[in-house]
């Protein structure tokens, strides 16, 4: 059975099967706990202590209210029920515009506005006044300075007969229905109400009896909480790092000695539109007494055992039969976890927020008990980590706060960095920092003081525990380094040959020297970068002092005053291929003058040069012949053409037939060569290819 409880502000909720609550007290969650993300939202958490039935109203903005709907939590920690959430449910704008007697969706025009109101008596002003039905709005075209334009008239049926007005001479228009001049000043007060950011309230009702805490919790949008640091270094004591977090209170309340806590990580958070009631087209139909008979086309069927009946269907039948004392248990049972669950439906609509509750008040919902999975497991993976402030915090609406969460020695060692692509010629100022904290640093500016005096700034990133990172902060004035690259030609190491393809293999060496002087009166501690690629390999020194993915570091102690050398050498070998089938003699050639060619290799490209040049001489001689082949026909042609303009048995006549007839002989037997030439070439190609696909030496 589903019955209405009481409305609490203006809301009107429905509840479970539930005894019909009293005059519910008003109670007001405070904020007790919060916690901000470096994914753009905050967890809120608000408590109180209440007594017996008990209603409580939270303010938010209109804009905010998907956020809850997705993520709010409601919890009554006494033993105690939750019944449903309320809130003021919003339909489309268009939709309620469209409900009313008059649509003014869309920026309607006074023509479209007046066509719609065809049949309803009106008071006109302006060039004429009339008092009359309107019968219509038409379009008329008319020529005005030699152009054709259009305009709107209206119609009006008056007691001197129906009459036509310009709607552009139209200074006044009185709606004499009083009713549908109601239904037009309430869309437009509709339509002025959609324009303000006002607050929407939700409430939550408790049911239970005696003292007892409650809690709401849920996420909003919130500014991203920032951090950063000061590194003080001085030369009689241990470097000292300070770190603070930027935390921004843009709520609409203030906070007062709540219990913060920053978290870090990346979450995946997202927002939809939960608030804007859907409405789901529906087919159309029609009687089939106006309907005509339409050919179905009937799908296989295939046969299934009887399905149960759904839930609603099985609740429905157990509520139609007389319950027993075990089916009240049952049912009592579930009517106590659907009204906790809260919503009308007997599910509570919250989503699986992050867990943000924690026993040992480290800013985590525990929501072991209530079906949420803690946030504890996935922190316990290394998902997030977060800064917990001991003390209570307080900070006023719209206001902002640095918080200390960092103030303790840490090691950092001060070296200077050179990168030829940073600086051609003076290394950075920098240093070796290990975060010695127990702490997770999140990423942010460091200003640097050295011996008291500001030096620099530098970038800190995501930092964990036990980790270093090297950092710079300044151009290092007192030292100078000069690159001297010294390039080497590529040797070839190796020949092969394996199925027609000569594989060449190529050392490629890359030699550095870095000349580094220290015109200061203090040793310095010099880091050189160099960029790399995994295909290199270090040859000297045998060991980088650092490596990352695309760069190799080298130290180096320069003295004072002093000026030190660092060689580097990196040597990549890479194969390289030659088509023996389609490459020329000169490249094959190129190979034969190498030195680390073996005998079998050597041998058998000198087999494939003589073969190569037994087919080129094939090649050359058909060509010939063919060239050869080409005048005969040419001359056959051109003495066609003068025994067309000679007299038949004349002496010329006869001479220039006996030439027709030696050259017919002759192109006979150049086509006969061509063809032999042609198939030796074929024979000596297929033998050349045959061999070189045959090789596999070395």
């Amino acid at each position: 059975m589903i019955r209405p409880v009481l409305p609490l502000a203006g809301v009107l909720v429905v509840g479970l099967a539930v005894p019909t609550l009293l005059i519910a007290q008003e109670a007001e969650l405070k904020v007790s706990r919060i916690a901000l993300f470096s994914s753009g939202v905050g967890f809120f958490e608000r408590e109180a202590e209440v007594d017996g039935n008990t209603a409580a109203e939270l303010k938010f903005r209109t804009d905010q209210i998907n956020d809850i709907l997705k993520s709010l939590v409601v919890q009554d920690l006494g033993g105690g029920t939750v019944n449903a959430v309320g809130y003021a449910s919003r339909d489309p704008i268009e939709k309620t515009l469209k409900s009313f007697a008059v649509n003014i969706t869309g920026k309607p025009t006074m023509a479209n506005l007046l066509d719609q109101l065809r049949g309803e008596p009106v008071e006109i002003t302006g060039a004429q006044a009339i008092r009359g039905v309107i019968v219509g709005v038409e379009k008329q075209k008319i020529a005005v300075d030699k152009e054709i334009i259009e305009i709107d008239l209206l119609n009006v049926l008056s007691d001197t007969g129906l009459q036509q007005l310009r709607v552009s001479d139209i200074r006044g228009i009185k709606l004499t229905n009083e009713k549908l001049e109601g239904e037009l000043r309430k869309a437009l007060e509709t339509l002025a109400g959609s324009h303000e950011a006002d607050k929407k309230g939700v409430t939550i009702q408790f049911a239970g009896q005696g003292k007892r805490l409650v809690r709401a919790s849920y996420l909003l949008e919130a500014p991203i909480w920032k951090t950063s640091y000061r590194l003080v270094l001085s030369p009689d004591k241990k470097p000292f790092l300070q770190g603070w977090a930027t935390v921004e209170n843009a709520t609409e309340e203030d906070w007062r000695d709540v219990r913060l806590s920053l978290v870090s990580g990346r979450p995946i958070s997202f927002t939809m539109d939960l608030y804007t009631p859907l409405y789901v087209p529906r087919p159309k139909e029609e009687l089939e007494l106006y309907a005509s008979l339409r050919p179905p086309t009937l799908e296989a069927g295939v046969p299934q055992a009887p399905a149960a009946a759904p839930a609603p269907a099985r609740l429905a039948m157990a509520a139609a039969k007389a319950p027993g004392p075990r089916e009240e248990a049952a049912a009592a049972a579930g009517a106590a976890r659907a009204r906790t669950a809260g919503d009308a439906a007997g599910r509570y609509a919250g989503s699986a927020l992050l867990a943000m509750r924690d026993a040992d008040a480290d800013g985590v919902l525990d929501l072991a008990d209530h079906g949420v999975q803690s946030v504890a497991e996935a922190q316990s993976a290394g998902e997030l980590f977060k800064y917990v402030i001991n003390t209570p915090v307080s900070i006023a609406r719209q206001r902002s706060a640095m918080l200390p969460i960092v103030n303790q020695e840490v090691s950092a060692q001060k070296v200077s960095i050179f990168n030829p692509a940073t600086h051609p010629k003076h290394p950075l100022n920098g240093f070796i920092l290990e975060n010695t904290t127990d702490l997770n640093l999140m990423q942010g500016p460091i200003t640097v003081f050295d011996e008291n005096v500001y030096a620099g700034d530098a970038k800190l990133p995501d930092f964990k525990p036990a980790e270093k990172r090297l950092l710079a902060y300044a151009l290092d004035l007192s030292a100078e380094v000069i690159v001297d690259r010294k390039p080497q030609p590529d040797d070839i190491v190796s020949l092969r040959i394996v199925k027609g393809v000569l594989w060449h293999k190529h050392k490629h060496v890359d030699t550095r020297e870095y000349t580094v002087r220290n015109k200061d009166k203090k040793d310095r501690e010099v880091i050189i970068e160099q960029p790399y690629t995994a295909d290199w390999t270090l040859i000297e020194p045998k060991e980088p002092f650092e490596r990352t993915q695309s760069i190799l570091r080298f130290k180096t102690s320069v003295p004072a005053g002093k000026t030190v050398a660092q060689k580097v050498q990196l040597e990549r070998v890479s194969d390289q291929t030659l088509a023996l089938i389609d490459s020329d003699q000169d490249a094959v050639r190129f190979f034969l003058r190498s030195k680390v060619i073996s005998p079998a290799v050597k041998q058998a490209l000198e087999k494939v040069i003589a073969l190569r040049s037994e087919l080129y001489d094939l090649v050359r001689a058909r060509e010939l012949q063919e060239s050869e082949l080409k005048k005969a026909v040419e001359e056959q042609a051109r003495i066609r053409e003068n025994l067309k303009t000679l007299q038949q048995g004349s002496d010329p006549y006869q001479r220039q037939l006996k030439k027709f007839d030696d050259v017919e002989t002759q192109i006979e037997k150049l086509k006969g060569q061509v063809s032999e030439l042609r198939q030796a070439e074929e024979n000596k190609r297929k033998e050349l290819e045959a061999y070189i696909l045959s090789l596999d030496v070395e």
